[in-house]
């Protein structure tokens, strides 16, 4: 097993064993972006809420600038104590340590709203550090699909399908064009945001379509309108799934993007038709990795990225210790990489593979040694992430940026 140190190692540990309830963390709330998913308070556990569920923040950051998400764990030993006036630490309570943290911002954006009344957090955007998501069509058509009674969605994903929940944005199932006012809506948050605090990045994300041709026209209309809204001229990455070469070919001549990052997710064939079926079945592993490397053609090495979810091979249905998890994944990076392109691996919490005593020693002990040897990687291949695509100031569960400033640093 490899140990890392300084941010990394506590960055890693707290997104394993997350953080248990407080007063303070509580009350933080407040004056902080919320958390997406609610703390859960676990049987026995003292509930001053009495709901057995509340809102607590959703990132928190250190003094170096490091980002952490926050994950609600009744069974840590990580505390947090403190206010707003006197400032914040995060404890751990088995050694003493104390970590001086803030919390996201709960930035005037989050509670206000478009001029037809529609609010901004509902306008397709979100931001985490200073990266900006844009998501104006999130329903994946994925989740409509079955093959012999096996859903098509991707295993960890909680996109879910265009229903009434994406009704706001206007999405409908089959219909590929973004409604203008969907766009427009989506321009008077952006500007608000930028506004309001510095981005440095923009993303385009989106569900999948089976057609990935039609998944193409959709990002080519969105790249398009954000090109003409981004007078900062932020860099912006293109986060679509495998889509033709011609239509990336477009994006390149019509200079809409300048990183790319088409998100095969889970290395070897046999582990990716398990785990992202859709994916397998309607554009299948090899069409990936290939539209991946045409657009290393385009954009060149470096520029080029795949989202990788890092611990989901420990659900119990695939076998895997994660020594042998470590082992695959690396295996994947290192071919990535002698291709030009750059995984991005997140972190993900297996839900099956928590009933296991040693799931927190398990997901530690094999994130550690992905990204470790992961950052020899691409040394070796002398591959860097572009500042313009992501930084340790956006990596809210990724280690790849804060081993990169750490190795800076101690230079």
């Amino acid at each position: 097993m490899v140990m890392l140190t300084g941010s990394p190692a506590l960055k890693v540990q707290v997104m394993c064993e997350g953080i248990r309830y407080t007063a303070a963390l509580g009350q933080a709330t407040q004056h902080s972006m919320p958390n997406y998913y609610p703390y859960r308070f676990k049987e026995g556990e003292h509930d001053p809420t009495g709901r057995g569920i509340t809102t607590i923040p959703y990132l928190i950051n250190t003094a170096d600038g490091t980002e952490i998400r926050i994950l609600g764990n009744g069974d840590s030993p990580w505390h947090v104590e403190g206010d707003l006036a006197k400032g914040y630490v995060l404890i751990d309570d088995r050694s003493g340590q104390t970590v001086p943290i803030e919390f996201e911002p709960l930035r005037p954006w989050l509670t206000q709203k478009t001029s037809d009344g529609m609010p901004f957090s509902q306008a397709g955007i979100t931001t985490h550090g200073d990266m900006l998501v844009i998501n104006v069509a999130p329903g994946c058509e994925y989740f409509l699909h079955k093959q012999d009674g096996v859903s098509m969605r991707c295993s960890f994903c909680a996109y879910g399908a265009p229903d009434e929940r994406t009704m706001h944005l206007g999405q409908k199932t089959g219909q590929v064009e973004i409604p203008p006012p969907t766009l427009d809506r989506m321009c008077e948050a952006l500007n608000a945001v930028i506004d309001q605090t510095e981005i440095r990045h923009i993303y385009l994300v989106g569900g999948s379509l089976t057609d990935a041709r039609k998944e193409g026209e959709r990002f080519l209309q969105l790249a398009r309108y954000v090109k003409t809204i981004n007078t900062r001229r932020i860099p912006v990455a293109l986060g679509c799934g495998s889509i033709p070469d011609d239509l990336i070919a477009q994006f390149h001549a019509e200079d809409l993007v300048q990183h790319v990052c088409f998100n095969l997710e889970m290395w070897s064939e046999p582990l990716f038709a398990k785990v992202c079926p859709g994916k397998n079945r309607f554009v299948g592993y090899a069409r990936w990795i290939e539209s991946l490397e045409t657009a290393v053609r385009y954009w060149g090495r470096g520029n080029v990225y795949s989202a990788m979810v890092a611990g989901i091979e420990l659900e119990p249905e695939h076998g895997l210790e994660w020594e042998e998890a470590a082992r695959i994944a690396l295996q994947g990076a290192e071919d990535l990489c002698s291709r030009g392109i750059i995984p991005i691996y997140s972190l993900v919490w297996p839900v099956g593979g928590r009933t296991r005593s040693d799931f927190h020693a398990r997901i530690r002990s094999y994130f550690e040694t992905l990204s470790a040897g992961y950052h020899e990687i691409r040394k070796r291949h002398g591959l860097s992430v572009s500042e313009g695509f992501m930084c340790h100031r956006c990596a809210y569960m990724q280690l790849e940026c804060d081993m990169d400033r750490t190795e800076a640093v101690v230079a």
